[in-house]
């Protein structure tokens, strides 16, 4: 079986349990009671991230390999980039049923922002930096516009940056 589908069977086999499970996991606290009009719209979002989580999962088995493949030498950094790229993918379904559960507790909401938003700009800026690390090296010798010489007959320029 390719990859792209044990991905998939993954993808729903931690999905839709996690979908079903979540309200268990982490019951809605009283204090939020959303309208017939607003339902369908958060079991879609719930449906979504708890899909997304089982995405994650697979992401974890079967993903190390490519990242570190497509990071060439890149090792630390291909590291954190695997790690990076899993949190988003699973951190989005305990993130959103903690705010359900938690509601309105101060404290639990701070707890929650540390948890998971601040860790999730980490995140970002952690694939950023493995992002120029990755192509740094592949792009390190390269002409540019205004390093070429018209008359270098193997002289290919990237375009000059605005």
């Amino acid at each position: 079986m390719k990859t792209g589908w044990k991905m998939l069977l993954i993808t729903l086999i931690v999905g839709v349990p996690a979908f079903l499970l979540g309200p268990v996991i982490w019951p809605p606290s009283p204090d939020i009671q959303p309208t017939q009009a607003q339902m369908p719209f958060l079991i879609v979002l719930s449906a979504v991230e708890a899909l997304l989580f089982g995405f994650g999962v697979a992401f974890i088995l079967y993903g190390r390999r490519l990242v570190k493949r497509l990071a060439g030498g890149a090792g630390k950094a291909a590291g954190a980039m695997y790690g990076s790229l899993a949190w988003i993918l699973v951190s989005w379904w305990p993130h959103d049923n903690l705010h359900i559960h938690n509601a309105l507790n101060i404290n639990g909401l701070i707890v929650i922002e540390y948890l998971f938003h601040f860790t999730l700009m980490v995140a970002g800026l952690v694939i950023t930096y493995s992002f120029f690390a990755f192509f740094k090296p592949a792009t390190e010798g390269i002409e540019t516009a205004e390093t070429c010489v018209a008359d270098q007959p193997d002289c290919h320029p990237l375009p000059a940056r605005p």
